[in-house]
């Protein structure tokens, strides 16, 4: 029965891709090490503890320390974004739409807290959400399928009962291990590379949504 949408963040509430792409690279910059598109690309949706080990040597993470350098890139991520920062192509109207029909909403997003309130408010979007999870409140990030259960389960419904709107292979393995529903969306990927992974439905916008066509999964 559908009952609730499960929104990852970076890539799905917002084309961000190439800003948090950008930041790594300024990041990395500073240090004088270099980052490419096509190293962090297989990264994408993971949280900064799997991101950064594959981009930065273990010895310079473990005499900078983890935490100092993750919140260090998000700043510069928060930079950049704040320039151009919008809502995806038909999103907000597809929120309202749904959530008319009695639909709960959550965000479930590897993301530090500080990250996922930014890209709430500065799109105008907060109040559209009965539910935030983000990187902050579980000790795994994605592809495992922790804050994806954590925001069912704020959202008062069972796994099962929602689905998954996500542009990631990392988000892919953990809605499909929180054994939901999953739409995916080409938005980091193309669709044709969207292909590879296991979902219910690939969209390349918001704009291909509605209720119905959601609520078909579950028939």
């Amino acid at each position: 029965m559908f009952r609730g949408v499960i929104f990852d963040m970076d890539g799905v509430l917002v084309d961000n891709r190439d800003a948090h792409f950008n930041a790594f690279k300024v990041f990395c910059s500073r240090y004088g090490f270099e980052c490419s598109d096509e190293a962090l690309l297989p990264l994408f949706g993971k949280g900064n503890d799997e991101i950064l080990p594959g981009i930065l040597p273990r010895e310079f993470i473990e005499e900078k320390g983890m935490e100092r350098l993750s919140e260090e890139k998000e700043e510069i991520y928060r930079e950049l974004i704040a320039r151009t920062i919008a809502p995806a192509d038909g999103l907000v109207e597809f929120l309202k739409e749904i959530r008319s029909h009695g639909i709960l909403t959550a965000v479930g997003s590897s993301g530090p807290s500080v990250n996922v309130n930014f890209v709430l408010e500065k799109c105008g979007i907060a109040d559209q959400f009965d539910a935030i999870a983000n990187g902050d409140m579980v000790d795994h990030a994605k592809p495992d399928p922790a804050i994806f259960r954590l925001a069912a389960r704020l959202l008062g419904l069972p796994a099962g009962d929602c689905v998954v709107i996500e542009d990631s292979f990392a988000g892919f393995e953990a809605a499909n291990k929180a054994g939901t529903k999953l739409i995916g969306i080409a938005t980091t990927y193309p669709i044709e590379k969207l292909r590879e992974g296991k979902t219910d439905m690939l969209i390349h916008s918001f704009r291909e949504l509605d209720y119905g066509k959601v609520a078909a999964l579950w028939e």
